[in-house]
């Protein structure tokens, strides 16, 4: 069955109530230009909470290695997601916890990511000056290419009404949503997130 991950967490009791309708990750932002932005202090907070109980992945854009993982053991994160312009070597540097996530503009998405290292991978739309959480979807036939090379994490543009057909249509290890379960941005819909989850996996 396809894992959901909800992404772009901003409160703990939203998270806590995420994870109890059955997400089975969630996602933490630290790029500063994001609506969903977090800081260490609460992303802890999440992680002491809820660490045993889901996946946690930071969400980065173009910082060092050494910054990522600076982040990562104060808030005990496990996971990070690399959604800037990291290069295939410090994606490799941070492994086996680690992905790329890559913006897909058109087929040559699929020779992208085979360049960077790892088990898993993200797709996600690509829009000019935007590193993720677009909330527009993409050609899904691509992502399927990918989802039979790689675990792969389907990103862009996902609601509860259509998530159900990216899956079918993609068959990825993961689906992941932000703005389509959101009634604010970094304020999550607790429906739509049921609703979502339900959908995703066929529930």
């Amino acid at each position: 069955m396809v894992e959901v991950k909800i992404c772009g967490l901003t409160i703990l009791d939203d998270a806590a109530r995420c994870v109890d309708l059955g997400a089975d990750a969630i996602g933490l932002n630290f790029w500063s230009g994001s609506p969903r932005h977090t800081d260490v202090e609460t992303a802890r907070a999440i992680v002491d909470a809820l660490g045993d109980r889901v996946q946690m992945v930071g969400v980065f854009v173009d910082l060092s290695v050494e910054k990522v993982r600076e982040i990562l053991r104060k808030t005990g994160i496990e996971w990070a997601q690399l959604h800037g312009h990291e290069s295939p070597e410090q994606v490799e540097a941070l492994l086996p916890a680690a992905y790329k996530a890559i913006g897909v503009k058109d087929g040559s998405a699929v020779e992208l990511a085979a360049r960077y290292p790892g088990e898993h991978i993200l797709l996600d739309a690509s829009v000019p000056g935007v590193p993720g959480g677009t909330g527009r979807t993409f050609d899904w036939t691509i992502a399927a290419e990918v989802a039979k090379q790689r675990k792969l994490t389907l990103a862009g543009g996902l609601t509860p009404d259509n998530v159900a057909e990216a899956v079918r249509v993609v068959q990825p290890f993961r689906v992941d949503v932000a703005s389509g379960v959101e009634s604010a941005p970094g304020k999550k819909d607790l429906e739509k997130v049921k609703a979502f989850i339900n959908a995703a996996k066929g529930q």
